[in-house]
């Protein structure tokens, strides 16, 4: 099964989708299944993870409810109050739902590059290591010395670096990313997506070969068995179509072994999200 480990929904209004400024104007619109599924198809895609876009439970609720009406939707990542005192209740109510898989909060829109380090925020995630689900880091290449301080603390849990941590693609720059990279990769228990990568560079000049030092610093730090492939749609219609994407990445890992490739392109996210492939 191939999957795309990273995709978005939404009813699009200026109120719900603030982050959505005048450079994204493509955007501001409805991106739903019925939108996405044509795209899967032409790729040769068969299931998706699907991710808030929203901080709000509302949202979680939504895409679960999109999960029911759309069998490709094979897991959804949503959004709950870590840091809220009735967490537990919340994780109960959609831990009972076979298609939540995750957690994941938009910590790089967040004004202390310390909250993941927060007493709240770690108890939170203290909570979500009893439900076996992932939690999701979602923040820019600065935050990541805090991402390493914050997976120590929990060997146990799941973690997915999602858009491989956000590197400076754009003016080409490596370091200090490729080093923080390298020491998250050192923890068994840290997956990363390779997603969101044509929107970290110039969306209307960018090349292939842009991706190639950055790809290689994934796959030599990652291996191949906690590498997952995402779209990262509609989001990177900004800078290039669905197919495109996962061209990039299967270009790169054309000389892999059909295994290989078969565990970036799918299984990884299966064993990951714990996706029992029928």
């Amino acid at each position: 099964m191939k999957i795309d480990a990273h995709q978005h929904f939404w009813h699009y209004s200026d109120q719900e989708y603030g982050w959505i400024d005048h450079t994204m104007e493509k955007l501001k619109k409805d991106f739903l299944p019925d939108d996405l599924y044509p795209l899967m198809k032409d790729s040769g895609i068969d299931g998706s993870i699907t991710v808030q876009a929203r901080q709000k439970v509302e949202e979680t609720r939504w895409l679960l409810k999109l999960s029911e009406q759309n069998d490709f939707i094979k897991g959804v990542v949503g959004w709950v109050d870590l840091r809220h005192k009735n967490l537990s209740s919340q994780l109960e109510q959609f831990n009972q739902h076979p298609k939540f898989v995750g957690v994941r909060h938009v910590v790089q829109d967040e004004p202390d590059d310390h909250f993941m380090l927060g007493k709240e925020f770690l108890a939170g995630i203290a909570e979500l290591s009893h439900y076996n689900l992932v939690y999701e880091i979602l923040i820019y290449h600065r935050h990541l010395p805090v991402a390493i301080k914050f997976v120590e603390r929990f060997p146990e849990q799941r973690f997915v670096l999602d858009h491989i941590g956000k590197p400076n693609i754009r003016d080409g720059i490596l370091d200090p990313w490729r080093e923080h990279i390298q020491r998250l990769a050192e923890f068994p228990n840290v997956y990363c997506k390779i997603s969101g990568m044509i929107t970290e560079t110039d969306w209307h000049n960018w090349k292939t070969s842009d991706f190639r030092p950055y790809l290689d610093t994934v796959f030599g730090c990652f291996g191949i068995q906690r590498v997952l492939m995402g779209s990262d749609w509609p989001v990177c219609t900004l800078a290039g179509g669905y197919n495109q994407v996962f061209k990039i990445v299967l270009n790169h890992i054309k000389s892999f072994s059909q295994e290989e490739r078969s565990m970036i392109m799918g299984k990884n996210a299966c064993d990951v999200y714990k996706i029992t492939v029928e």
